[in-house]
């Protein structure tokens, strides 16, 4: 089996950084390289280390100076929404009722979902993103696009069949039976099919009866080692509303905790308005709020309270993601981006190893998946990509006076988008230079 070392400046994490001079929290090699073979990263470290354990027929790739890290790793998203982006709406409530709900009944059809599957995993790898948890639509086929799209390009995916059976059009309403009976056959025909992994997806408590809620339940008993995605407190009308629809529910994450969908790999899309109860319930069970920025200024949701939930006695697990299609951009670095402003505006910072690290290694840890991706570590998924920071002429006049690794990566984050990512490295080979070449 061929092998292939890969050269270049490497960053990589060990935890999360305590502050932006916190060295120990990460793994930096100013002339480092991977060692890859059969999609495993092999080696990691210095070049000459690596270079010493390469067969001598070990193709060689120089990537000097970018800078390689792992891959990004996106916790939220929807791949039947590429087409509502930009879609312009007052909040959540009424955007998706206009754009979002009509556009995802198409994914009814195979042939949409087939061709929607293939742009979708495009943007990924044109944006470094190698990993995604994505909602597919209501019906089986869209899944099955979106399943076989990660197989066809071997892409460590995790994803699920929504379950909805009220609150939005027939042509998006399953039944709680057909949701069962779905999810059973989507976990049959893909999980642990190559690199995927199925989540339990209801896509939340308003768009769920409670006869559903308990086929989700069942569902969690009998496949416990799944991920379960859903929606929680993103706006405060959805909030009042889910509390009409569950009166019996003390708040809206009672709603799920009564149906056991809490754990420590739930991840819980926004969270934007959780009262301190919600927030200890969260951190008991350890499940994951996911920050999602630009979707979260985008339909006027709020402000994702991130250091309040970090530092809690009861600290509250987090990732970021990108929210397509409410959130605006398909790019990690765009979503830091925003991140960091809105941290700015609660008067908190987020300096740009905190964001590298959650991109990376702690989207990983929050999927439970680190053992596999958001590392450079030997023994892993060799799922990582090559960033410039010069890609564009005015990043390259920044880059003139960049003078440290933090200077670097802020101005990545600030600046960077999907032209910044110069390769993407799935499974140890490289996916974005195979597009432009298709």
């Amino acid at each position: 089996m061929t092998s292939t070392l890969i050269r270049g400046r490497l960053l990589s994490f060990h935890r999360a950084p305590l502050a932006i001079d916190d060295s120990a929290a990460y793994a930096y090699e100013a002339d480092g390289a991977l060692l890859v073979e059969g999609g495993v990263i092999k080696a990691s470290g210095t070049y000459e280390s690596v270079k010493s354990e390469a067969a001598d027929d070990s193709v060689e790739i120089d990537h000097r100076p970018h800078l390689i890290v792992p891959g990004f790793i996106d916790t939220h998203l929807h791949f039947p929404q590429m087409q509502v982006m930009a879609s312009y709406a007052a909040n959540l409530l009424e955007w998706l009722n206009t754009y979002t709900f009509p556009e995802e009944c198409r994914f009814v059809e195979t042939a949409h979902a087939e061709r929607i599957a293939s742009r979708f995993f495009d943007e990924m790898v044109r944006h470094g993103t190698t990993t995604a948890a994505a909602y597919c639509s209501v019906h089986k086929a869209s899944a099955d696009a979106f399943f076989s799209e990660a197989l066809r390009r071997d892409m460590r995916m995790i994803a699920g069949k929504v379950m909805m059976d009220r609150n939005a059009p027939q042509g998006l309403l399953d039944t709680p039976e057909m949701s069962y009976d779905e999810t059973r056959a989507v976990i049959r025909d893909w999980h642990g099919k190559g690199r995927n992994h199925v989540a339990i997806t209801p896509r939340f408590a308003i768009t769920s009866t409670p006869e559903q809620m308990d086929v989700a339940k069942s569902l969690v008993h009998e496949f416990s080692d799944l991920h379960v995605q859903t929606h929680l407190s993103e706006n405060r009308d959805e909030i009042a509303f889910t509390c009409e629809l569950y009166p019996q529910a003390v708040d809206y994450t009672d709603v799920y905790a009564r149906y056991g969908l809490l754990g420590p790999k739930s991840l819980f899309g926004h969270c934007i308005h959780l009262s301190e109860r919600e927030a200890d319930v969260m951190s008991e069970t350890g499940s994951v709020a996911v920050f999602c920025p630009t979707s979260n200024l985008f339909l006027g949701s709020g402000l994702f309270p991130l250091r309040a939930l970090n530092r809690r006695d009861k600290p509250v697990r987090t990732s970021v993601a990108s929210d397509i299609g409410g959130g605006t951009s398909y790019s990690m670095l765009k979503t830091l981006d925003e991140a960091y402003k809105i941290l700015q505006l609660q008067g908190e910072r987020l300096n740009p190893f905190d964001s590298f690290f959650m991109m990376t290694r702690g989207n990983a840890e929050a999927l439970s998946l680190v053992d596999r991706i958001g590392t450079l570590e030997a023994g892993t998924d060799a799922d990582f990509i090559v960033l410039d920071m010069a890609a564009t002429p005015a990043m390259a006049l920044r880059a003139e006076v960049v003078n440290s690794l933090s200077d670097e990566l802020f101005l990545l984050q600030t600046m960077g988008d999907d032209r910044s990512v110069v390769e993407t490295y799935v499974a140890g080979r490289p996916a974005k230079s195979a597009l432009a070449a298709a």
